[in-house]
């Protein structure tokens, strides 16, 4: 069963190159983290294909759930688990046609709630939020009001994601508001032992819960 809940490693040109990214997203999952998303801004979905097929089949042996970002032709191609759209991307209603019924799609809200309610009447199957912290990955995104995430949880009935800037030193400030997601990137795949840095991850925000 895929689940949405819990360690959610997004991958990143620079911090996981295809020469090592499925190694580095293994030990990642072997630490617990349950949702994997390939987000490359840069290469084409030729140049990404075969990378892509490779971390949908290791989701599918640990147990985990992969989503590809912004490419839907791609998600589609490989059959991935799901796709992730942001505000710039097209819209959730457009992808949800274009992907049928079974695949799952994220969508990024920012701090906009209104924005959440109408990716899920459109058929979101989980929303994110943030950033909450200043992020290494988006420089210039907006920082978020934490209050949001209460909010989100008490008005949607899908998964709700934090991303932006989180880690191990302030990821307890996000949990105090009982998020399903926790997307990191930096703090994860920057990290000299990604296994051990995702394994203390888990242990916070299963302490916090």
């Amino acid at each position: 069963m895929k689940v949405l809940k819990g360690i959610y490693a997004i991958t990143d040109e620079k911090l996981t190159p295809p020469s090592t990214v499925i190694a580095q997203v293994e030990q990642a999952l072997d630490a617990g983290a349950k949702v994997i998303q390939l987000r490359d801004k840069s290469s084409t979905d030729e140049e990404l294909e075969e990378i892509a097929r490779a971390l949908q089949k290791l989701c599918d042996n640990k147990q985990a759930t992969f989503f590809i970002n912004d490419r839907v032709q791609l998600a589609k191609k490989i059959r991935a688990d799901g796709v992730h759209v942001g505000f710039t991307d097209q819209s959730v209603k457009d992808t949800r046609a274009e992907v049928g019924d079974k695949m799952l799609i994220g969508v990024s809200c920012y701090g906009d709630l209104d924005r959440a309610k109408q990716a899920v009447k459109d058929g979101a199957d989980y929303v994110a939020f943030g950033a909450f912290f200043p992020s290494k990955t988006k420089p210039k995104a907006d920082v978020v009001d934490l209050e949001v995430i209460s909010r989100a949880k008490a008005e949607l009935e899908v998964p709700v994601c934090v991303i932006g800037g989180i880690n191990r030193k302030n990821i307890h400030e996000v949990s105090k508001h009982n998020p399903d997601l926790y997307a990191l990137v930096s703090d994860i795949f920057e990290s000299e032992d990604i296994k051990a840095t995702t394994s203390e991850l888990n242990k916070l925000i299963t302490k916090s819960n």
